[in-house]
């Protein structure tokens, strides 16, 4: 455990949130047909924590669904013989609604794919975008994020942990050693 360094505490994390909301804000100055979607686990928290931003910036009240993207997957076989499956909650209607995605960490972009092949099962969003509280490089695949909360760079085989109150029990952003 001592080898662990923590890159980011609560404060800086609850910085981060605000400034993430300020931007989509500039970005979206008309935001009747935005909604957030976040991306199972953590990026479901952060996306309501950037809902709950936007409202006290700008009073608006976005919707927000969650999508989990574990049968998307391009690995599913690899990860285990019983993937565990969430109910992907998108309780209002996506067709010519501007998305942007919430994750926590954009590594490889795997992940981001993933998502919108999952999201295109509930329609077609006029536009989508993302939105990722860390990017660490190293993609696979031409994803990039429209709205980033902090690049941190790692060699690709350390580990960035977003660990968020609500499944973790605080807020803290940790880099793990090499493998």
């Amino acid at each position: 455990m001592s080898n662990i360094h923590m890159a980011m505490d609560a404060m800086e994390m609850e910085r981060i949130v605000k400034k993430m909301a300020r931007d989509i804000i500039i970005a979206h100055r008309r935001m009747d047909h935005l909604a957030l979607i976040g991306i199972y686990t953590r990026g479901v928290f952060l996306a309501n924590r950037i809902k709950n931003q936007i409202n006290q910036q700008n009073g608006v009240l976005l919707p927000v669904g969650s999508v989990d993207i574990n049968l998307y997957r391009d690995d599913w076989t690899r990860v285990g013989a019983h993937p565990v499956v969430r109910k992907s909650d998108i309780s209002f209607n996506i067709d010519e609604m501007q998305i942007i995605l919430i994750d926590d960490v954009l590594f490889t972009g795997r992940t981001v794919r993933a998502a919108m092949d999952a999201l295109m099962d509930f329609g077609r969003p006029a536009r989508i975008e993302l939105a990722v509280f860390i990017d660490r490089g190293h993609r696979e695949l031409p994803i990039h994020a429209d709205y980033i909360g902090q690049t941190i760079t790692t060699r690709s085989n350390e580990a960035v942990n977003v660990l968020l109150t609500e499944t973790d029990g605080e807020d803290r952003v940790d880099i793990l050693p090499e493998k």
